[in-house]
């Protein structure tokens, strides 16, 4: 399927080949800014119909133009501000770009803020079905696999606790849980998994190693240059919303380091 600018979505067949999960063409993002500090939602409105308010707009990606292969884990690194979250938001739906097309292939699971959409003063329990609506689970599918969201969870008891009483880890846990209940056909991780304890940690890594097995495409974003150069195949540097240089992660990475 292929998003436009006008949040319109229709088929455009023959642009991905059976290898390939994500194309993206001319893709951009321009966000709109206000130029002055403004101390209050009450100012900034009556400043805005009052007409008093300047914006600038920037480009928070440039012209990208990219593929994914099918089973293909791909980093992305690049400075803070660079434009990394903002493609994967566009490739998770979050965001829609100003310009460009984009097509992708299957479910995809984003791991961008585990646990977006919770409600404080639901349980566990309700907050799966709540947050795996959001995720695009139909009730039926979350019935099925509750069990093992809450299983996988490892929060015993305090499934059944509001999550307003929980631990930012404990949050973290039933977040990850859901987003990766089904195996999808794409995987986005906003920076590697720090979610519980060490023993939790591991079984994170090894959900998502059998995702890459069984021919999830990966797309993640590390500040670890290590992390990237072993779990990657290929990699994009971007700087300033504009692609600098796509390739094997290591080439990458040395470009990255030398301009600095």
């Amino acid at each position: 399927m292929l998003t436009v600018s006008d949040h319109q979505t229709i088929a455009i067949p023959g642009e991905l080949s059976k290898n390939e999960t994500i194309y993206m063409e001319n893709v951009s993002v321009r966000y709109r800014v206000p130029q002055e500090q403004i101390g209050s939602f009450r100012e900034f409105l009556i400043r805005l119909l009052q007409r008093k308010i300047r914006f600038r707009s920037f480009l928070a990606l440039d012209n990208i133009n990219l593929k994914i292969k099918k089973g293909e884990t791909f980093g992305l690194i690049g400075d803070n501000g660079a434009g990394k979250s903002t493609l994967l938001k566009v490739i998770a739906k979050v965001l829609h770009p100003t310009c460009g097309r984009i097509i992708a292939k299957g479910r995809v699971a984003p791991l961008l803020e585990l646990g977006a959409g919770f409600h404080p003063e639901l349980t566990g329990r309700e907050n799966i079905f709540l947050n795996g609506a959001i995720l695009g689970f139909n009730r039926k599918e979350l019935e099925k696999i509750y069990p093992q969201i809450i299983e996988f969870s490892e929060l015993g008891d305090f499934i059944d606790a509001p999550i307003r009483t929980y631990s930012s880890g404990m949050y973290a846990r039933l977040g990850f849980s859901v987003a990766t209940a089904y195996e999808p056909e794409i995987l986005i991780v906003d920076e590697i998994l720090g979610v519980g304890d060490e023993s939790f940690q591991q079984k994170c890594a090894d959900r998502i190693a059998q995702f890459r097995k069984n021919g999830t495409s990966i797309l993640m974003v590390s500040h670890s240059m290590a992390k990237i150069e072993e779990m990657c195949q290929r990699a994009v540097w971007l700087d300033h919303g504009k692609i600098k240089i796509i390739g094997k992660p290591k080439d990458v990475i040395n470009a990255y380091h030398e301009r600095k």
